[in-house]
């Protein structure tokens, strides 16, 4: 199986409120997080997380990711040290794989064909939208040449727009998205759907 997911953000208290994640407090959020990933996701599943992996301390969130079950690569988001402390660049990476069990790091966006043969990229940032009212991060986003992309950053504002899916946790209640639901809403075509409840 091949998994996507994005923005989990372990250790970030704040992001329980303006997300709407239904968890007391950021011990509660990380525990359920872990348990909601490794309910779906085997061991040696492939699974690709679109950045944003930890805020906070990052000596205690960091390490949440070693408990998540399969194969983990990672996209670098803004939030990620490895994007953000270019000068300690090197170290992080070596972290967050050593810490964080992922098999590889990436920057910007990466290329990936689905299982029906649909070319389709990935990268932290959407063509365009956001989770607050502006763009950020402009020169960090990919063009659009009329592939689908997945992508995270906007957290709930929507699941899919376009030909843009967001695989992030506030928008599938909390648990990676499988390829074959990727494929679902592709062939669908292109819609504008919400976010799905958290149970």
């Amino acid at each position: 199986m091949r998994w996507f997911s994005s923005d989990p953000h372990f250790g970030h208290a704040n992001v329980i409120g303006y997300a709407g994640r239904p968890f007391r407090h950021v011990g509660e959020m990380d525990v359920g997080l872990v348990y909601r990933w490794n309910s779906v996701v085997a061991p040696d599943d492939e699974v690709w997380l679109l950045g944003d992996l930890a805020m906070g301390r990052i000596d205690e969130s960091l390490p949440k990711a070693g408990l998540l079950l399969g194969r983990k690569h990672l996209v670098l988001g803004n939030h990620d040290r490895p994007f953000s402390d270019r000068k300690r660049r090197q170290m992080w990476v070596e972290r967050y794989m050593d810490e964080g069990g992922f098999v590889e790091l990436h920057d910007g966006e990466v290329d990936i064909v689905l299982l029906d043969g649909t070319p389709a990229r990935m990268c932290h940032f959407p063509y365009t939208g956001d989770s607050g009212d502006h763009d950020r991060f402009v020169e960090e986003r990919p063009h659009d040449d009329g592939r689908w992309l997945l992508h995270g950053h906007v957290h709930e504002k929507w699941r899919q727009r376009g030909r843009m899916i967001n695989v992030g946790i506030d928008a599938w209640a909390g648990v990676p998205v499988s390829e074959d639901q990727i494929l679902e809403l592709i062939v669908a075509g292109e819609a504008d759907l919400a976010p799905l409840a958290w149970t």
